[in-house]
């Protein structure tokens, strides 16, 4: 009479062809067709993502309304027709007003007449290298055609330590790396981890890893000058979102998930974040995920923190606890309902599921 445990070593031992293997020999018999496939598919298909977000999304950057704050309603409108859709210019009675749009982050830059014959166009560099280069082009473009002189001064500089504005990038990047290992993991144990262990396992290694990335970038390389406390609790917010996504689509989905998870975060999300291009430059498709998913929601953050004195640090805020959230409540749901089915069962194929 054989015993669950020998039962399981059996179950684990005959192929998906029905032949039986011994432990530690390869099974024999014709292996099928979607074992060898299914792997491929999914490599092909995250390879061609990738190569495309990143290189597609670089090969024509686009400005589109591009936000600029312009003295004068004469000025203002002759602008927004030469330039057509690619500003959105807005009149702006004083230079204080128009400044604290720039400062606030509401505008990508500011146009004044300040001498005849003369402009001076204001830019926050913080914005980054695609979309300061993209409206200083333009600008140039329009003052050269109305045969004026153009000036250009950055008035909110990058950080001396983050020279090409792609420092918030890869911290994004690699907390969000991190939450997305850290969820393959938890998911590995689920057999072994009551699922309110690993909950707790997400949130204090995403609490550890925010704590890490604002002490690397804030004080240790001085590239990302954010206040500390709100830039751990963005990193670790960034942390667990990706890990409790992963989570989510893992237990959903099962092995497909994971790679999911990486179309879905490290691949689209990082690619459409608007730090390498930014988020006025790319596809309307692209903008329409770009501040939603995870990444982008942190870039935007680090950001307003590090420059914009977080003046819509909220939004993003709320998109990461709303991912976190959301993701966490619904793997909870599905293990509750399941739960009471495994109990009912009480089969010995049961112990090799995962644990509530």
């Amino acid at each position: 009479m054989q015993t669950p445990a020998s039962e399981a070593t059996d179950l684990h031992s005959t192929t998906a062809t029905g032949v039986r293997a011994e432990p530690g020999v390869e099974p024999k018999g014709r292996i099928p067709v979607g074992i060898w496939l299914k792997p491929a598919l999914i490599a092909l298909v995250l390879a061609s993502a990738f190569i495309g977000c990143y290189i597609g999304l670089q090969r024509d950057p686009t400005p589109h309304h591009l936000p600029v704050a312009v003295l004068g309603d004469s000025l203002s409108e002759h602008v927004q027709n030469a330039l057509g859709d690619a500003v959105a210019t807005q009149p702006s009675a004083s230079a204080a007003a128009a400044h604290a749009l720039l400062e606030h982050r509401d505008v990508v830059a500011v146009l004044a007449q300040e001498a005849p014959g003369q402009l001076t166009l204001h830019v926050a560099g913080a914005n980054g290298m695609s979309t300061t280069a993209a409206v200083e082009n333009l600008l140039t473009a329009y003052a050269h055609r109305a045969g004026q002189g153009l000036t250009v001064t950055d008035d909110i500089p990058l950080a001396p330590y983050d020279a090409r504005g792609l420092a918030g990038f890869y911290l994004a990047f690699g907390v969000t790396l991190a939450g997305f290992v850290l969820a393959q993991n938890t998911l590995a144990l689920s057999t072994r981890l009551h699922l309110r262990h690993r909950f707790t396992l997400i949130a204090g290694c995403s609490a550890a890893v925010g704590l890490v990335g604002a002490i690397l970038a804030g004080p240790v390389l001085g590239a990302v000058p954010a206040p500390f406390t709100p830039l751990a609790l963005t990193l670790a917010l960034l942390a667990a979102a990706a890990a409790f996504a992963t989570e989510f689509l893992g237990s959903f989905f099962g092995a497909v998930g994971v790679p999911m998870a990486t179309l879905l975060l490290l691949t689209v999300g990082n690619s459409t974040s608007g730090a390498t291009i930014g988020a006025d430059l790319l596809p309307p498709a692209a903008q329409a995920v770009s501040g939603v998913l995870p990444p982008g929601a942190a870039v935007r953050a680090i950001t307003d923190l590090s420059y914009f004195g977080g003046a819509h640090v909220g939004a993003a805020l709320l998109a990461l606890s709303l991912w976190v959230v959301l993701c966490a409540t619904l793997v909870w749901v599905r293990n509750a309902i399941r739960q009471p089915r495994r109990t009912r069962s009480g089969s010995p194929s049961n112990q090799n599921r995962e644990l509530p």
